[in-house]
């Protein structure tokens, strides 16, 4: 299955490939729930395939990755107090929010390098570091390290992947087919749950 995937994949125009990862390491800042790390490791195992290479997808995620970071700043900078007062940002937790105003007053510039590394925070961290008005050149500059680090070890991972794809493949069949037995015994269950209750009514 994995294999068929892939297959199918590498198929495509590597342009195609580069602006996909590009669109979705851009978004993944702006729009939390985007599957963007899923979508970089799994473009990344077609590097075993020579579909695509490691450096131009390093270059095009960390590229995307920080001017999603960039633009969010700048939301942050110029919009943040009046999105929070009016509560518009529903797409973040209440509980992100408070606890990234708390970690920018305690550390600052260190939560930008530590950012990617944290899930789930991405976009309140990029968000806060312009509410917070951190300096522009600083604050990218530690973004873009942070993204350059985070997505060279996704791509190293696409590229075990790639290499390990029958070994993949096994785990997912085994996988799909657990996810079938359980599937199948839970219908039988409330099937016999139905049965019994409409003899009992009867």
């Amino acid at each position: 299955m994995f294999q068929d995937i892939l297959n199918f994949i590498s198929t495509l125009d590597p342009a195609l490939i580069y602006l996909t990862l590009l669109f979705f390491s851009f978004i993944e800042n702006i729009f939390p729930p985007s599957p963007s790390d899923v979508v970089v490791v799994f473009g990344s195992t077609l590097i075993a395939k020579t579909t695509v290479g490691f450096i131009p997808i390093l270059l095009i995620t960390s590229v995307g990755s920080a001017a999603g970071f960039i633009v969010m700043y700048f939301v942050g900078k110029y919009l943040g107090e009046k999105l929070l007062r009016k509560g518009k940002l529903k797409f973040i937790k209440q509980e992100s929010l408070e606890k990234a105003d708390i970690w920018f007053n305690k550390y600052g510039y260190k939560l930008i390098l530590i950012n990617r590394f944290v899930p789930g925070t991405r976009a309140v961290i990029s968000f806060f570091s312009g509410v917070h008005r951190l300096k522009p050149l600083p604050t990218f500059f530690y973004a873009a390290v942070s993204s350059f680090i985070w997505n060279a070890l996704l791509i190293w991972l696409g590229v075990l992947l790639g290499q390990n794809v029958s070994l993949v493949d096994y785990y997912l069949n085994t996988y799909s087919n657990i996810i079938l037995v359980i599937t199948a015994i839970v219908v039988i269950y409330l099937l016999y749950k139905f049965w019994k209750r409409k003899k009992a009514n009867k």
